[in-house]
């Protein structure tokens, strides 16, 4: 994708002016439009983990070192515009239209969800951002990118996940954004990065567990407001759909069989028939998971999402064959030291509004 020259440079001093750590508040992350708005319906909106977007400049509040020119890695400007532009070409692959909205793990900071936009197709999306710092030691969060002419921003906050045993555990935040689509149509947003098994399953499932009992805390609250509200939660849980965290504490089931259920895992089908979103030395796991509530999918009026219309993104030249397995992988940008200049090691999900 070419560049412009004056665009490149504009955003370049944009990208890097970010070197300290950044707090927000909900009013920076909320809307004032009063236009109205467009309908969303037959639109998509996804999740997407991008493998590790951090930016060239030291942030002395996180351990970032891996990802700056002069490290082991040799991460440096070219290749960091070399991936957003990779991202935006999946981004856009999704459909014909730009996608309502996206969520995005595995970001540094919100200047490169910005980057992001403002460096490829995706700024005739005239996206609006919503993120928030999270204690995430490496310095990697979560963020939500919104077209404004669809999607408005009404409330906005950053929901902790922390270990009474453990002081100094500290994750990537839920990131819950409340907001608005056409005709006053409320709609509630969650944005998860889980924390990950490096340690082993089973040792690291409490952390997990945490996080899906603060996640249901605050679906309980709303749905107590109105049992009818309209969830979507997304994210890349780091357990399947199956496990403890996700279907027995966030209680978020397979079907919606039963008039008692809530919250229908949409990613349940793609792993009962052996798909995934990440390859791990030859098998694939749905870590990447999109879970709404029964009052999207069974709405009284408003926007729907059929619960079984789960979307992985595949495309042949997202992929590349693994020499020691033989199957196809997401095309990633690292592997360890080594840069092999792909998109991501996770593949995105998405799913499309319906009337």
């Amino acid at each position: 994708m070419k560049k412009i020259g004056f665009l490149f440079t504009i955003v370049f001093i944009a990208a890097f002016t970010v070197g300290e750590k950044t707090t927000q508040n909900n009013s920076q992350n909320m809307d004032t439009n009063n236009e109205e708005l467009k309908s969303a319906i037959g639109k998509v909106f996804g999740f997407y983990n991008v493998e590790n977007l951090f930016d060239t400049i030291d942030d002395k509040y996180t351990i970032d070192e891996q990802f700056l020119p002069g490290s082991e890695k040799e991460w440096n400007t070219k290749k960091y515009f070399d991936k957003l532009s990779k991202l935006a070409k999946v981004i856009t692959a999704m459909d014909e239209e730009l996608p309502v909205f996206m969520g995005f793990a595995e970001i540094e900071n919100k200047a490169v969800i910005l980057d992001l936009i403002s460096n490829t197709n995706l700024n005739a999306g005239k996206y609006g951002v919503v993120h928030y710092e999270s204690p995430d030691k490496r310095g990697i969060d979560v963020g939500f990118m919104y077209r404004k002419e669809y999607f408005m921003v009404k409330h906005s906050e950053s929901m902790e996940v922390t270990l009474s045993n453990n002081p100094d555990f500290a994750t990537r935040d839920i990131l819950y954004i409340q907001g608005e689509m056409k005709g006053e149509d409320e709609v509630h947003v969650f944005l998860n990065h889980w924390s990950s098994r490096r340690e082993g399953e089973k040792k690291t499932e409490p952390k997990r567990v945490k996080a899906a009992t603060v996640l249901r805390s605050k679906v309980d609250e709303i749905l107590k407001e109105n049992a009818s509200a309209k969830i979507i939660i997304m994210g890349d849980f780091n357990d399947y759909p199956t496990n403890k965290s996700v279907y027995e504490v966030l209680k978020a089931k397979g079907t919606p069989a039963f008039k008692g259920d809530d919250l229908f895992n949409m990613a349940y089908k793609l792993e009962q028939a052996d798909k995934g979103t990440y390859n791990y030395k030859g098998d694939w796991g749905m870590l990447d998971q999109l879970i709404i509530s029964r009052g999207l999918y069974n709405p009284e009026k408003g926007v729907e999402v059929s619960y079984d219309q789960c979307k992985i993104l595949d495309k042949a030249w997202m992929m590349y064959t693994d020499k020691k397995y033989g199957d196809k992988k997401p095309s990633k940008t690292y592997g360890g030291p080594n840069y092999y200049g792909g998109y991501s090691d996770h593949l995105p999900i998405y799913s499309r509004f319906e009337e």
